[in-house]
């Protein structure tokens, strides 16, 4: 039994989800660029994955995070690291779980942010604008980007999202989860993090596992 909980454990460490660009396996990548380059020793998403996910319109998923005006490049760079945790990381196997979309079979739920990575995220978007909560349905995609629905209203994200938590948890679906763990912990998934010490997540994985 205890073979097998080792096994049902490995399976969680080092894991690419299977998912729209995801590669099957993780491994080196030599090039990745600007933000994702975090994760170029041992990485789930490909070079051109890593530039797309600079893109305002990238090809990655045709999302537009302009879709209410121009987003200030600080807030901008939460999501751009974000969109690289979620394609490149190898370290989010515990909270894999099944998705019931066309576009992908896997997806990520819960996963136990830092405090401080939650909190700077909402700090430097709170004057970005959107029109929608939950930012993974709902959209008006006739234009091939997606548009705000019909009626919705644009506002600041502190009117859209009033705390740090309800930032993190809602805007993706409860793809995360807002802890008051604190970065170096061990017990929280960092966004950010300096690639020469090492890649703190994979400490986190194997905590969860």
């Amino acid at each position: 039994a205890a073979a097998a909980a080792m096994v049902a454990q490995d399976s969680l460490l080092n894991v690419c989800m299977d998912a729209k660009h995801h590669k099957t396996e993780p491994g080196p990548e030599g090039q990745l660029y600007g933000q994702c380059v975090l994760w170029k020793d041992n990485a789930c998403c490909t070079a051109n994955t890593s530039v797309e996910a600079h893109q305002d319109q990238s090809y990655l998923y045709s999302f537009n995070w302009d879709h209410c005006g121009a987003m200030p490049e600080k807030c901008k760079r939460h999501f751009i690291q974000d969109t690289c945790l979620y394609e490149c990381s190898p370290n989010l196997g515990p909270w894999i779980d099944q998705a019931d979309t066309s576009w992908r079979k896997e997806r990520i739920r819960d996963v136990p942010l830092c405090q401080e990575d939650c909190e700077q995220w909402w700090e430097d978007c709170q004057d970005a604008v959107t029109c929608k909560v939950n930012w993974h349905k709902g959209w008006n995609w006739t234009t091939g980007t997606n548009q705000c629905p019909k009626g919705a209203m644009c506002q600041k994200f502190k009117f859209v999202f009033p705390t740090a938590a309800a930032l993190c948890e809602q805007i993706w679906s409860g793809s995360y989860r807002y802890t008051s763990h604190h970065r170096g912990s061990g017990r929280c998934i960092q966004m950010w993090f300096d690639p020469a010490q090492g890649n703190p997540n994979v400490a986190v994985a194997q905590y969860y596992a």
